[in-house]
């Protein structure tokens, strides 16, 4: 059904449509190849459409933008949406998680600072000791496809589902770097500890045991600050990702 917003008649809609099929085939195709075998590549081909009919239908021909990059930008987000559960965390973890996540963004974004252990518990009505507790529980959360994220070389990360490195595509190549620049952004707004926590475990590869010797401290709280900067760095991107395709019309 057309909407409102669709600059194009029906007839004009239906043949973009058909015309971008290819295009949202490949992405899933190529996203399909980085995820476990028991996903269909058929659904991330039927998300993937969704997310070009949305393109279409609210992509503003008057500006100086092609439909091909902003139809895979919201086909690859549209595929991406649809496989954040596929990360192994079971169903009451997820649920802190989301929780924590969207505390710390409340806090962080009412603040315009990094919120504290107290502050995000205060968020999310909890005493800080109960909270402390919920990231112990949630040591095993990794960031997935994030986990390069401090790596030289993050085609193996997020950057690699959200663009080919085998393509020359100005856009994608654009794309690649901002997202890049996004990653690092997140990075340097995090606390020191927090920082040095995710640079020594993702990118010098120390175990847990030997940060807590590094900086001194427990290794059940090293294992505590890693969960809450893996989560503030998932609700960072979130609210940029988010922010950044909702202001693109």
């Amino acid at each position: 059904m057309q909407t409102a917003l669709s600059a194009y008649s029906v007839a004009e809609r239906e043949r973009l449509i058909l015309e971008h099929l290819p295009q949202v085939r490949w992405i899933a195709s190529n996203i399909g190849e980085r995820l476990p075998a028991s996903v269909c590549v058929d659904d991330l081909v039927s998300t993937g459409i969704v997310g070009l009919i949305q393109a279409i239908d609210q992509f503003d021909p008057t500006r100086n933008a092609s439909l091909r990059t902003y139809a895979e930008i919201r086909i690859r987000g549209a595929i991406l949406d649809s496989i954040r559960g596929l990360d192994g965390i079971d169903p009451h973890k997820r649920g802190k998680m989301r929780l924590v996540q969207a505390a710390i963004a409340a806090v962080e974004q009412r603040l315009g600072r990094c919120a504290t252990e107290e502050e995000i518990a205060a968020e999310l009505k909890i005493a800080p000791a109960e909270y402390r507790e919920w990231l112990a529980a949630l040591r095993g959360v990794s960031l997935g496809s994030l986990d390069t994220m401090t790596s030289e070389d993050a085609d193996n990360g997020l950057l690699s589902y959200i663009a080919d490195p085998r393509q020359e595509d100005p856009a994608v190549t654009l794309e690649r770097s901002e997202m890049r620049a996004l990653l690092a952004e997140g990075v340097r707004a995090m606390p020191e500890t927090e920082r040095l926590i995710l640079d020594l475990y993702f990118h010098r590869e120390l175990t847990l045991a030997e940060i807590g010797r590094v900086l001194g401290v427990h290794l059940s709280r090293v294992s505590q600050l890693k969960s809450q900067a893996i989560l503030r760095m998932r609700a960072y991107l979130e609210f940029r990702l988010n922010a950044g395709r909702g202001a693109t019309v």
